[in-house]
């Protein structure tokens, strides 16, 4: 009996071995076999013209710097920093000769957008050997990343990669991290559950709209820290194929988050509910570059969102001129749906869950419905649209900036059932069948919206020496920024971290710092959360809970959100009787 047993546990730790060594040369062939497609372009030398006295030298050309307005010139692209503290990128030519441009004009700011997103990142992941095996994670996920980004923009990233530090090569090669940070908003919504994506989008036309042409209005809620949102960037592109477009983001994001093309097509995204992706598709937003550079119809939009895989769940909103309306694609891994409204409707409203026939019964959906702050914002949307009607632009900016909640209820500043939750990477307004696009200024969007008329800057010979938004058409600051209660705000973003950071070290915190915490923005939840936290910390379980159930009065985003303080209290008081 007892050889028996030997013989058995001999056999099935064999079977184990065997089993963990081509598990192991599985993952190591899946790693090293994993192929980025990485272009093979040679940088291209650029001779300009220098003439000394009668003779005329040809040298290599720079990037010409005109320090006073920090423009930039490359081989008849440019880059320059607006006074309203925008970058604006002017790039034309093929997919690697803009790309390689675009690196070349903002090699410095590539750089500090890079340096504050790996920041970050080791923000949440502070170990050296868990970086590693996020590489070593990615690397997997991604190894069929390349084969599902056009050839066109796979050259475009390559040729940005160029002039990318080296400083980060422990994560990949340049051209890999810039293909990479494409799917980083993808795979932020589907792994913290969106906690970092939560847009807000609306769309009026016709009977709703105050000269009855289409017009649009999105926060982009995408947060990575506010040092990452520094540079905001307005590209304006001329390819060699496809429509003229202009679109915001930041230095190196080819990808389209917000944008309007020459036909007066426009694109912009919200996350919705997803599942864990299980391998690499096709980024959002190089789907959307592509609907935005290649289509100028709804139809046409969908024919080109139909045709792609993408990671995960999103809808995307899409104005358009020749069509005088906007529609939402509903997109899954599995499905693709064109949702248009009701007909006599004249409006469409956008926040995070999808609205068409064919996902009301989808689980996800469902649950997104019944657990997240988006039907709010949704219901908050139409009432302030209801308000405001007939809706112009300054109408819409309002409404974007706007803090409060359904019946002007008062969320606490930051509360992520607001439309204005003071954390958007960009804010903008188009009004596509006069080709103007408004594009808000630090910080948030409370800052001026400047307005760019894409008539005249697609198609006039543009003087760099002056402002090239139409300064007649900008929207005032947001008079709220001037308030006591907006530097309240500022003191609560500042302290918020720092009180985090505290309480993972179980540090003690001086008295007043708490009372000005507290002060700073007693109508959120959060506060009290934080605060509970500290006590938590503190060995102080009673006042603890005190702060816990003081921030269940609040009203609070998410239902999970909720459910966690709950089970704190439960926690801390099941403790307190044991003890």
């Amino acid at each position: 009996m007892h050889k028996t047993i030997k013989k058995i546990f001999k056999y099935t730790s064999y079977v184990l071995l065997s089993f963990l060594v081509i598990l192991i040369a599985g993952v190591c062939y899946l790693y090293f076999s994993a192929d980025m497609l990485t272009p093979k372009h040679e940088p291209g030398i650029i001779m300009t013209k220098v003439s000394h006295a009668d003779t005329t030298t040809m040298i290599p050309a720079e990037v010409l710097y005109n320090d006073t307005l920090d423009l930039r010139y490359y081989d008849g692209n440019f880059l320059r920093h607006s006074e309203s503290g925008l970058w604006e990128l002017f790039v034309k030519g093929d997919a690697f000769q803009r790309g390689e441009a675009i690196g070349k004009l903002s090699s410095d700011l590539l750089h500090y957008q890079e340096k504050v997103f790996v920041d970050q990142i080791r923000e949440i992941v502070p170990s050296d050997s868990y970086l590693k095996f996020l590489r070593f994670f990615i690397v997997l996920f991604n190894r069929h990343l390349g084969e599902n980004v056009l050839e066109e923009y796979r050259d475009e990233i390559y040729g940005i990669s160029l002039s990318c530090t080296h400083e980060y090569d422990f994560i990949g090669t340049p051209y890999e991290r810039q293909l990479n940070y494409h799917s980083a908003h993808d795979l932020g919504h589907a792994m913290q559950d969106y906690m970092l994506v939560g847009c807000s989008s609306f769309a009026t036309w016709r009977t709703q709209s105050a000269d009855s042409s289409l017009l649009i209005g999105r926060n982009f809620d995408f947060y990575v820290g506010d040092a990452f949102a520094e540079n905001k960037q307005v590209a304006f592109y001329t390819p060699d194929q496809g429509y003229k477009f202009a679109s915001v983001g930041w230095p190196g994001m080819i990808g389209v988050l917000s944008g309007m093309n020459e036909t007066g097509l426009t694109v912009t995204i919200n996350a919705a509910k997803s599942a864990v992706p299980t391998g690499s598709a096709t980024p959002i937003s190089i789907l959307t570059r592509e609907i935005l550079q290649y289509a100028s119809t709804i139809d046409e939009a969908f024919a080109i969102a139909k045709k792609r895989k993408t990671f995960v769940s999103e809808s995307i909103l899409i104005g358009s001129a020749k069509d005088g309306k906007a529609a939402i694609i509903e997109k899954s891994p599995e499905k693709t749906v064109l949702f248009k409204g009701k007909k006599e409707a004249d409006r469409l409203i956008c926040t995070n869950h999808y609205q068409s026939k064919e996902f009301s019964k989808d689980e996800r959906n469902m649950e997104n419905i019944r657990t997240s702050d988006s039907p709010y914002r949704f219901a908050r949307l139409k009432e302030l649209i209801n308000e405001n009607l007939p809706i112009d632009a300054s109408k819409a900016a309002s409404i974007l900036r706007n803090h409060k909640g359904l019946q002007d209820a008062d969320l606490g500043l930051a509360n992520e059932m607001a439309i204005n939750q003071f954390i958007a990477h960009h804010s903008v307004i188009f009004q596509p069948e006069k080709r103007l696009m408004w594009v808000s200024t630090s910080p948030w969007q409370c800052g001026k919206y400047v307005a760019y008329d894409l008539n005249k800057i697609f198609n006039d010979t543009i003087n760099l020496q002056h402002e090239i938004y139409s300064s007649n058409l900008t929207i005032p600051a947001d008079e709220f920024a001037e308030t006591p209660e907006f530097q309240h705000l500022l003191t609560y973003k500042k302290l918020t971290p720092l009180l985090l950071k505290k309480i993972r070290k179980k540090e003690k915190i001086e008295e007043h710092v708490l009372k000005t915490y507290e002060a700073s923005n007693p109508s959120l939840y959060y506060v009290y959360e934080v605060m509970g936290n500290y006590y938590e910390a503190m060995q102080q379980p009673q006042q603890a809970i005190v702060y816990w159930q003081k921030a269940l009065k609040k009203p609070i985003p998410k239902l999970q959100e909720k459910e966690r303080i709950q089970q704190k209290i439960q926690k801390q008081s099941k403790d307190g009787k044991e003890s």
